[in-house]
């Protein structure tokens, strides 16, 4: 039996439980986590000029901090992602559920593609939502 490997990937801007929580149940579906991770510039092309909030060196810093992610690729583009993922071929693609119904870049290349819930109350948007609306 060799490696079972299970991919996301996502922004990761402004790190939230809700994140943590997919990340510890994708961990737990094989035995190595790798996440692939937007660049500054393509944050900012799908986001806005205001975002990322946090730089591609922090983001990639923090999301290698945490003990359920074995791996952090950064792309550029979604034909680099796409790379990506056909070079690695995931057992296991979990993504967010907001991308139910979607073109969820790569998933031809996974095993099995599987949709994480959102915990309830956990939103990047909201969080930074929530600080225009306090910060003020």
């Amino acid at each position: 039996m060799g490696e079972k490997i299970i991919w996301t990937n996502g922004c990761f801007d402004v790190l939230h439980r809700g994140h943590i929580e997919m990340f510890k149940y994708a961990k737990s579906l094989g035995t190595k986590l790798y996440v692939g991770i937007d660049s500054d510039a393509k944050v900012k092309l799908e986001k806005g000029n205001s975002r990322p909030i946090n730089n591609i060196q922090d983001r990639k810093f923090i999301l290698e901090s945490i003990k359920y992610i074995d791996k952090v690729f950064v792309f550029d583009s979604k034909e680099g992602l796409e790379d990506r993922i056909e070079t690695i071929l995931p057992d296991v693609m979990v993504i967010g559920s907001d991308w139910k119904g979607k073109e969820v870049v790569g998933e031809q290349y996974a095993n099995k593609l599987i949709f994480f819930d959102r915990i309830e109350g956990y939103s990047t948007t909201k969080i930074l939502e929530w600080e225009t609306k306090y910060d003020n």
